[in-house]
């Protein structure tokens, strides 16, 4: 039975290191140091998020629909992935208008939901 990989140590919490992989077909195994990726940090859940948001090509609407809620969710768990992933995101009051009016006009937000982001400034 396989288990999922954890990536912090249970004891003092430091990042773990790959150090031995194994095909279970003809029982090679190899020994060294191997790293992770950024993604194996990720929960399951937020892993869920990221591939109902690739299905759905990164259109939040879309995103919204598929999990049933709402905008502000759904930039919140975005939010949350980038930060986990170890980027910057930009701070509420740094609202990218041109990226506002690109999605309304891709219908990825309602014209409401526009005046509430660029409000935000």
């Amino acid at each position: 039975m396989a288990y999922p990989v954890i990536t912090n140590c249970p004891v003092c919490s430091k990042t773990l290191k790959i150090t031995k992989l194994h095909c279970s077909h003809c029982h090679t195994t190899i020994e060294n140091e191997f790293e992770l990726s950024a993604f194996s940090s990720l929960s399951k859940e937020q892993l869920h998020f990221v591939e109902v948001f690739l299905i759905c090509r990164g259109n939040i609407k879309e995103v919204e629909k598929e999990l049933g809620i709402s905008y502000p969710t759904v930039r919140g768990k975005l939010t949350d992935i980038i930060t986990s992933l170890g980027y910057e995101t930009k701070k509420k009051n740094e609202v990218d208008e041109k990226k506002v009016v690109e999605m309304l006009e891709n219908g990825e937000i309602s014209a409401e939901e526009a005046i509430r982001l660029l409000k935000e400034e």
